[in-house]
């Protein structure tokens, strides 16, 4: 984990990655909830940035959360160092933390707990964000 991760305090924003639509969510660190927010489309792997800003300016977050597209195994997929680039260009961007956290199947689960398929990056996104404060915050669900 992160050195600093655990003494934040605030609103956080969670995503999960894709190459034509990013999953969005938004978490609190005080509480350690997540909700879906919002899905963001992509266009050839360049995301909606004016929609992303506009998240984050409603939101104002202390900490941004992108899940990590990992295999079973552990070890990297396709999408990994595409997700990692895109973390990077979010700090750079809104000059704000950014952790990463291994992520599998959670669209899967989403889809496990009867979210429709024109929700599911959104959800897969609380699921990241959650399991992120979880880890972080030691709550116990």
């Amino acid at each position: 984990m992160p050195k600093g991760a655990s003494e934040l305090t605030g609103m956080v924003l969670g995503f999960d990655f894709g190459l034509k639509r990013i999953g969005v969510a938004v978490g609190q660190t005080v509480t350690q909830t997540a909700s879906p927010e919002a899905i963001v489309n992509s266009r050839d792997g360049k995301p909606d940035w004016e929609h992303i800003s506009a998240l984050f300016e409603k939101w104002q977050p202390v900490a941004i959360v992108v899940g990590l597209p990992m295999r079973l195994d552990g070890s990297e997929q396709t999408l990994t160092q595409p997700a990692r680039k895109f973390g990077q260009r979010l700090s750079g961007r809104y000059h704000c933390p950014v952790f990463y956290i291994e992520e599998q199947l959670s669209s899967i689960e989403a889809e496990q707990r009867g979210i429709q398929s024109d929700h599911i990056d959104d959800h897969a996104a609380q699921i990241i964000l959650e399991n992120w404060l979880q880890q972080t915050f030691g709550k116990q669900t």
